[in-house]
């Protein structure tokens, strides 16, 4: 019997490429999303069954909704969970109890209708480096898995709490999972680098102005690419070692945003200069009737700033950070943990950025030169 994964946020960077990554892997793949992921091409031409995929639209604050859509899904034997909800700016909501209620009510609605499948086996969890109160104080470096939980409230632990007990009450696995700053091609979510890159060098190249670096100080960092990400729920999925476990994900390399500027640049077609500040979450959004003109001119797909850059524009000015002028903490994770379990493959974090950089080209999304 071909298993059935439920990929929960299935248009975002790492549920597209968890459908992706099953579809070609020969499963069934129920995609829950309020709209239709977008798939691209396989790097190693491997075909994509649409046929083997259903896209439910399903709004997961609407309990009723969530009760009509889940309730049936018999054939249901894996979860996939990376739906998340972010407040409007983004970093301000990541210490609002309002928001970590509302995601542990999201992934509630989804596990009280699929309590009733018999065939459920496992699911997959999604957190991230907040686990170890990276955006609050300085983290050990490396953060391992094997730490104590660190001590402040965080929706990764309602959701833990509730997967954990009701793993137990339906005889079921999990596995959980903490990548770092995840990179992919997807346009319009609350985190991810490549379209807010791109769109800022199109509107430099447009001033007349360089594509300079718009951070802060020096910051060397890990990335892990939306491919390795649902690679490893792949696994997860289908190795019995990985249940009840949690793992830090990373591509395997570090990186400071300086270095990998010169490399984007070739991609986009823009010339690089000085590093200049400018605060993204400021000048994008400003910028907007200029990008409806680029838009045009360029022939790309009819999509507005505030629909391209979603709530990552504001997650750029962190990620680079944007107006500090001291060293910040590192935030550096262990994958020794994954790889002792079996799973050791590996991304180049430059190849992450140009490889998701040229599919937003191509897909008319960005413009080039």
């Amino acid at each position: 019997m071909t298993a059935t994964v439920l990929v929960v946020g299935a248009s975002g960077v790492v549920g597209t490429a968890a459908v992706e990554k099953f579809l070609r892997e020969g499963w069934r793949v129920l995609a829950v999303s309020r709209r239709p992921p977008e798939l691209g091409p396989d790097p190693a031409n491997r075909r994509i069954d649409v046929d083997s995929l259903q896209h439910l639209s399903v709004d997961l604050r609407d309990r009723a909704a969530c009760e009509a859509a889940f309730s049936t899904l018999g054939s249901v034997t894996h979860v996939v969970y990376a739906a998340v909800s972010e407040q409007p700016g983004l970093v301000r909501g990541w210490r609002d109890p309002e928001q970590m209620a509302l995601n542990a009510d999201l992934l509630r609605n989804v596990l009280d209708p699929l309590g009733a499948v018999a065939g459920l086996e496992h699911l997959s969890l999604l957190q991230g480096t907040k686990a170890y109160g990276a955006h609050l104080h300085p983290i050990p470096v490396p953060a391992r898995e094997r730490a104590p939980r660190d001590p402040h409230p965080n929706f990764y632990w309602l959701q833990e709490d509730l997967v954990r007990e009701r793993a137990a009450a339906g005889g079921w696995s999990f596995t959980i999972l903490r990548p770092q700053l995840i990179v992919g091609p997807n346009h319009g979510v609350v985190m991810n680098l490549p379209p807010v890159i791109g769109a800022y060098a199109a509107l430099r190249h447009d001033e007349g102005k360089p594509f300079s670096f718009p951070g802060g100080v020096p910051y060397v960092w890990e990335a892990a690419d939306a491919r390795l990400v649902a690679s490893v729920l792949h696994w997860a999925a289908t190795n019995a070692v990985a249940a009840g476990e949690t793992y830090n994900v990373t591509n395997g390399d570090v990186f400071d945003w300086r270095n990998l500027w010169p490399a984007m640049a070739e991609v986009l077609g823009v010339p690089t200069g000085p590093d200049e500040p400018v605060e993204l979450a400021t000048y994008l959004p400003a910028q907007a009737d200029r990008w409806d003109r680029l838009v045009q001119r360029h022939g790309l797909r009819p999509i507005g700033m505030a629909d391209l850059l979603g709530e990552s524009h504001h997650y750029a000015d962190r990620c680079f950070a944007y107006g500090a002028t001291t060293p910040r903490p590192p935030t550096f994770v262990s994958t020794v943990k994954l790889r002792q379990a079996g799973f050791c493959e590996v991304y180049d974090t430059e190849e992450s950025f140009c490889t998701w950089l040229q599919a937003l080209v191509e897909r008319r999304i960005l413009p080039r030169g």
